[in-house]
């Protein structure tokens, strides 16, 4: 009789071809689904099929496969368009293997890191591709960070190279001494400014590409050392590095979401986003799997991105809800000198969708918000299609197939339907863990599934709901009080732009709740206002014991509030 370890081994693996055997028909359901409603079946060519079979067999299924397939079979169709540049397919697979070539040259290959520090631009998109390529991991930061935010992200990443915009090298040049050696030996810089500050030696990018490109064939996969890195927003604490891999099993996983929306060959896709985020990231790949067109937007401005819309014809787009209302609060004569009537998929997530919010702007827009629910660590998980949004305007929608979320209570117990759980994912694109953090890594994990420590509900419909993080909840008098309902209270009033809600600590109750409100514009609301319509809402413990007025509420740069500023510390 086989030792307990080893009939313990081979039924872990029996069990896994058996889940892999009963997924295949919703494979192949999904991948139909969209060759057929998106047009790719139109679009297919033999060449790419091949590209396509050669690739994989060789172990190249990361994102970078996608653009050597497409240079095959649709090399003149423009890619990507940024500013003034617009590239086709075939120039920039080019561009991608000259870059990995040229990064090579510099020592930065397999297994290396590489640091991207930019704004929105192509070359972040090529640099990403080329590490991919190349079996490198491209770390993403974001341009806004602090010169001590990069000094961690370089040494905990142990990057060996740096693409930075020219106007941002005064904040390397501040770290140096902080940097590794490796590092400050490929300073890569994009974009116009001053000349590099005094002792900091740069590269220009045209380096990168002036080699030859690499010999192609012969390579061992790559893919069990390439890796995107994206160091998660840090609204508490320090960041962590998420490390996205790149198994087989993830087109499936792109393929299922795709086969949610109604995303097709011919869009055009504009990012406005921030590329270093996963919601723009993520959105211009998948736009460029179906062969689209993406629009680089640098920097989101509301009337410059309607102009975007118009000027160029754009399709689909995916923006976080601060963006939403932004573009809400233009003037409705600024708003109708644009015509966005090309406009079929405005994708919302990155941070909670108020209710309000959802609803003007399908008024405005029409029926083409879709708010989804995802994390770096996870991918995409829920969809909200517009009747969704309509039905329950709060919600994030129902399960993506191919994703599997258990509500678990703190003893990690299911919680029945309308309870508040903390939400676990299981699915083919959660990250292989936190680089260099293992115990962060298992402290989120929970027999195979995810957690970054978002509380849910899901309805008898099957809809779920966000209730806030679970270190955010306040507990007032015994009594849980989620953050996201009494915030979603506030925000039905008709005077309240925006409001968020944080536990302090109380001498009686242990915790109270003060909210922040944003009045909108023009109107007026006192304390005493606010606190007797939140009473029309919500039960005791949830009414806000203080309210506090601001202009605006403190977010990174990818919408979420930044509570923790809120709490006047780093809880």
């Amino acid at each position: 009789m086989a030792p307990p370890e080893r009939r313990s081994r081979r039924q872990g693996r029996l069990r896994r071809l058996a889940e892999t055997l009963a997924d295949v028909p919703g494979r192949v359901r999904s991948a139909a689904h969209v060759y057929l409603a998106s047009g790719m079946i139109r679009e297919t060519r033999l060449s790419s099929v091949l590209e396509l079979v050669r690739g994989v067999a060789s172990g190249q299924q990361n994102p970078a496969l996608i653009y050597r397939v497409h240079a095959s079979g649709h090399g003149a169709k423009v890619a990507v368009v940024d500013r003034e540049r617009a590239v086709t397919f075939a120039e920039l697979d080019e561009r991608i293997d000259r870059v990995a070539a040229g990064l090579a040259r510099s020592g930065i290959g397999r297994r290396a890191r590489m640091i991207l520090m930019t704004r929105n631009r192509l070359e972040f998109l090529e640099v990403s591709a080329a590490c991919a390529r190349s079996g490198a991991g491209a770390v993403s930061v974001g341009w806004r960070s602090t010169a001590q935010e990069l000094a961690y992200v370089a040494a905990h990443s142990g990057a060996a190279g740096l693409l930075v915009e020219r106007d941002l090298l005064p904040v390397v040049a501040s770290v140096q001494a902080e940097l590794p050696a490796a590092l400050l030996a490929n300073v890569f810089v994009v974009g116009e400014g001053t000349s590099a500050p005094e002792g900091l030696a740069v590269r220009a990018y045209a380096e990168l590409l002036a080699g030859g490109p690499p010999a192609r064939g012969g390579a061992a996969s790559v893919d069990e050392d390439a890796a995107l890195v994206v160091y998660t927003s840090g609204t508490t604490g320090k960041p962590k590095g998420a490390v996205r891999k790149f198994p087989k099993s993830a087109i499936q996983g792109a393929l299922r979401f795709l086969a949610e929306t109604p995303l097709r060959v011919d869009d055009v896709h504009l990012v406005a986003c921030p590329l270093y985020h996963s919601t723009a990231f993520g959105f211009a790949t998948l736009s460029q799997i179906l062969t689209s067109t993406v629009v680089i937007m640098d920097h989101f401005e509301p009337e410059a991105f309607l102009r975007l819309v118009e000027r160029h014809r754009i399709t689909t787009t995916a923006l976080v809800p601060t963006m939403l209302q932004r573009i809400l609060d233009l003037p409705p004569e600024v708003r109708r000198r644009h015509d966005t009537r090309s406009l079929r998929a405005v994708f919302s997530g990155g941070a909670p969708l108020p209710a309000p919010v959802a609803t003007a702007f399908m008024d405005a827009f029409g029926e083409i918000l879709f708010n989804f629910y995802g994390a770096t660590e996870t991918g995409l998980v829920t969809l909200a299609k517009p009747a969704d949004l309509r039905a329950a305007p709060g919600t994030i929608g129902r399960l993506v197939p191919g994703n599997r979320v258990r509500l678990l209570d703190d003893s990690r117990r299911e919680v029945g339907e309308g309870r508040v759980g903390e939400l676990f994912v299981k699915n083919d694109l959660l990250i292989a863990g936190y680089h260099g953090d293992e115990a962060a890594t298992r402290e989120s994990m929970e027999d195979g599934f995810f957690s970054v420590g978002d509380l849910a509900r899901r309805d008898r419909a099957g809809r779920f709901f966000l209730e806030g993080r679970k270190r955010d909840m306040i507990i007032s008098g015994g009594v849980n009080v989620y953050p996201a309902e009494v915030e979603a209270a506030l925000e039905a009033h008709p005077d309240v732009s925006e409001a968020a809600v944080v536990g302090v600590p109380d001498r009686e109750w242990g915790e109270r709740v003060r909210a922040f409100v944003v009045v909108r514009a023009g109107r007026e609301l006192d304390e005493g206002a606010v606190r007797a319509f939140a009473r029309t809402r919500l039960s005791g413990a949830k009414v806000p014991r203080e309210v506090v007025f601001l202009e605006r509420l403190p977010r990174n740069p990818t919408g979420k509030v930044l509570k923790r500023e809120l709490r006047g510390g780093d809880a």
